[in-house]
């Protein structure tokens, strides 16, 4: 079944170095294709790291293997994943007139994936 979650994609200094050798390199695409959730979250739904977790909300759908947060990082009930394209397919491109999407704060469901 289901778990509602609160995405809260972001910058991390590992994506910062890996974007400066390219976008397609290993580093890159790991960083920017890895989920990360809370280590009680992740217990109470039975995941371990490496597990895949399907992420989906009315923009778009990700699968994505998880790992646990640092110690103390993430509260209970929110994911974090760097910015890249994998976070990109579940923001929407209205900018409400800013000239920026929404892009953190917005609510997903993650369950794991078959």
């Amino acid at each position: 079944m289901p778990e509602t979650f609160i995405m809260i994609p972001g910058r991390t200094s590992v994506q910062g170095t890996t974007l400066n050798e390219g976008k397609y390199t290993d580093g890159y695409l790991e960083e920017t294709g890895v989920l990360q959730m809370c280590a009680e979250d992740m217990q109470r739904l039975s995941l371990k790291p490496g597990d895949r977790v399907r992420v989906w909300n009315e923009i778009g759908e990700i699968i994505v293997p998880i790992k646990t947060a640092p110690a103390d990082e993430l509260p209970s009930g929110l994911l974090f994943i760097s910015y890249g394209d994998k976070s990109c397919r579940l923001m929407a491109s209205d900018t409400h007139g800013t000239g920026m999407p929404d892009s953190k704060g917005f609510d997903v469901w993650l369950e794991r994936a078959g």
